[in-house]
C-alpha cells in the first residue's frame, strides 16, 4: 500500500492524472475500470484540458459499477464520464464498454461478466484489468459493494447486482475477485467526511473489517491511495 497525500481535491486530480498519463504512455494497451463520484469528475476535466495529446486508441474503458438507470440519466456514471472525458478526447467507440444500466440488472450483471471474460486478459483464471479506479463512501463501501452486503465481495461471479442501503436502487458492480486481480488499484478519496474511515482502514482498526474498502488487497501488491489532506487528517 502506498499513500499519496495532496493539499486538496484539485491537487489529487492533477497528480492522479499525471500517474495515469504515465501508464498510458508506457503501455501498448491499457484496460481501466472507471469509478463514478465527484473526484473522478475533477480528474476527467483535468485530463481533458491538459492531456489531449495522449494516444487514446490504446486505452479501453470499462466501469467498476453502474447505477441501473438509462445512459441519459443524470445518475449514470457513464453519462458523467461522457460529459467530462469521453466527449472531449479522441477515443474509438469500440474501446468503450459501458454497463447497460437500462437493462434487467440480473441479466446485465451476467452479460457484463461475459464482456470482461471475452475482452480482458485472463490471469489466475480471472479477467484482469491493468488499472481499477475506486472511490470510497462515507460508510466504507467501494464500487457498489456496501457494508450490509459485504458478502458480495467474495461472490463467485465477476459481476453482481447490489442494492443501495437507503434508496434501494439496484446497481451492477464488479466483485472482489476482479478488483484484487488487477495489476494496479488506485483509491481516490477526498473530503473530511472520509477521514474516520480512512484512518480505521489504513490502521486496520477492528471495526474496519465491516468495510468493503478494507478488503481491497490486490495480489499484485500495487495499491495506491490518492488522498487530500482532509481525508488523510486522522491517519496516525
Amino acid at each position: 500500500m502506498e499513500l499519496k497525500i495532496y493539499k486538496d481535491k484539485a491537487e489529487v486530480a492533477k497528480y492522479f492524472a499525471i500517474y495515469l498519463k504515465e501508464l498510458i504512455r508506457t503501455n501498448d494497451k491499457l484496460t481501466i475500470a472507471l469509478s463514478g463520484g465527484s473526484t473522478p469528475k475533477v480528474i476527467f476535466d483535468y485530463i481533458a484540458e491538459n492531456f489531449n495529446d495522449l494516444d487514446w486508441s490504446k486505452v479501453f474503458l470499462y466501469w467498476g459499477d453502474e447505477r441501473c438507470v438509462p445512459p441519459t440519466n443524470e445518475q449514470s456514471n457513464y453519462l458523467m464520464t461522457v460529459e467530462h472525458l469521453i466527449s472531449k478526447i479522441d477515443i474509438p467507440k469500440e474501446n468503450i464498454f459501458r454497463v447497460l444500466g437500462e437493462e434487467c440488472p440480473n441479466e446485465e450483471a451476467k452479460r457484463y461478466a461475459m464482456v470482461l471474460n471475452e475482452t480482458l486478459e485472463i490471469e489466475h483464471d480471472v479477467p484482469q484489468f491493468d488499472l481499477v479506479i475506486l472511490g470510497m463512501g462515507d460508510d466504507g463501501h467501494t464500487a457498489s459493494i456496501f457494508p450490509h452486503e459485504i458478502n458480495l465481495w467474495d461472490a463467485a461471479e465477476s459481476c453482481v447486482v447490489a442494492t443501495h442501503p437507503e434508496s434501494a436502487q439496484k446497481r451492477v458492480s464488479i466483485t472482489g475477485k476482479i478488483i484484487n486481480n488487477a495489476k494496479q488499484v488506485a483509491f481516490l478519496v477526498t473530503g473530511a467526511s472520509k477521514a474516520e474511515k480512512v484512518d480505521e482502514i489504513i490502521n486496520t482498526a477492528e471495526v474496519s473489517k465491516n468495510y468493503p474498502a478494507t478488503l481491497v488487497k490486490p495480489t499484485s501488491g500495487n495499491l495506491y491511495w490518492f488522498l487530500d489532506e482532509d481525508a488523510a487528517e486522522k491517519i496516525k
